[in-house]
């Protein structure tokens, strides 16, 4: 998918662009940038030696050495320093200038860490929505899969309130749960001697039935025959097919929805040409999400690909806790997400 977020060592991440958080002089350092420059090797050095450093803000590239890519871009992130000293401006500007440089070198996939958010002191949410804001600007009008890499989930902060409010929607739907699970059990066990009796029946008329039109006999029964042709005349939409009527609907452009959804070209091309597509549930969740579906509508667009929300998994839980307070942003949703460790929407 275009952006997402994963929790693993960046140098072990393949991409065609691995960015190094790299101090100004790019001989290497601490954290991100002296791990980068022990696992590419001494050549990168070598290389860097060559470059005249770098200024705050900016970007300048060198070939992948040992690393499983093809470029390393460096960029100088800001020290924080109170946040009235132009930090943001620079720290997007190493964003922007690391995606132009990647897209000049014609990279189709970059990894970010989170620059400056280690040993320069920046905010960790802070530093978390510049790089999703640039991340998303630059997806406005250009493809290419981007992976922000945080090395430890407990350190990707959203907020407090909305984490404890979301830990207590899940709490709720639990213990909601868990009560209907009981009184579903209860009618079970009351109904049980009369659907026992009912099957005894149903054998009766069905035996006798051998002799004389079963079709109508057990119609009769148990009202449940009904013709082949009948049952498939009527048949839902394909996902497919709800989901372009949808997007036709709200007057929204492909290009709009599928990247709204956080979902790769080349993927929406084959739901568009593919009647029969059987999507991943977060694939149809992100453009349910997308396309700001009600919780109503959201559970008919997943009915279209085989899925339902339940209320005994996290994932879902969190999913309709967005919707049902009316927050749409794929960006802000895939944060939580994966605070909870769940899976990403649009993940494919």
């Amino acid at each position: 998918m275009p952006f997402r977020i994963i929790r693993a060592d960046i140098t072990k991440v393949s991409a065609d662009a691995i960015i190094n958080a790299a101090n100004s002089s790019l001989m290497g350092g601490w954290g991100v940038d002296g791990a980068i420059h022990r696992a590419a090797g001494a050549g990168l050095l070598e290389e860097c030696r060559t470059l005249g450093g770098c200024k705050t803000g900016q970007a300048k590239a060198t070939k992948g050495y040992d690393m499983d890519c093809r470029y390393i871009i460096h960029t100088v992130g800001p020290v924080w320093r109170g946040g009235n000293d132009g930090e943001e401006a620079l720290l997007r500007s190493c964003y922007r200038n690391s995606l132009a440089l990647a897209k000049k070198l014609g990279c189709e996939s970059a990894a970010f860490p989170l620059v400056s958010a280690g040993i320069y002191g920046y905010p960790k949410r802070a530093a978390i929505e510049v790089a999703e804001s640039e991340v998303r600007r630059f997806l406005e009008n250009d493809e290419m899969d981007i992976t922000l890499v945080v090395f430890d989930r407990a350190s990707f902060e959203i907020s407090s309130e909305r984490y404890s409010d979301i830990s207590r929607y899940i709490d709720d739907a639990y213990a909601e749960a868990a009560k209907m699970r009981e009184r579903r059990r209860t009618v079970e066990m009351n109904s049980a001697f009369a659907a026992a009796e009912k099957s005894k029946k149903c054998r009766f008329f069905g035996a006798k039935a051998k002799s004389a039109e079963p079709a109508h006999l057990m119609a009769e029964c148990c009202e449940e025959a009904v013709p082949a042709e009948e049952m498939f005349a009527d048949r839902d939409e394909s996902f497919s097919q709800a989901l372009l009527r949808m997007i036709d609907e709200r007057g929204m452009t492909d290009v709009e929805a599928y990247k709204r959804a956080n979902i790769d070209r080349k993927l929406f091309s084959k739901i568009r040409s593919d009647i029969h597509y059987k999507p991943k549930k977060q694939t149809a969740l992100a453009f349910a999400v997308a396309l700001k579906l009600s919780l109503a509508e959201t559970e008919l667009l997943l009915a279209r690909a085989g899925f339902a929300l339940s209320n005994s998994l996290d994932f879902d839980l969190i999913v309709k806790y967005h919707i049902t307070h009316g927050i749409y942003d794929i960006y802000e949703i895939n944060d939580a997400l994966f605070r909870f460790d769940q899976t990403l929407l649009g993940q494919t």
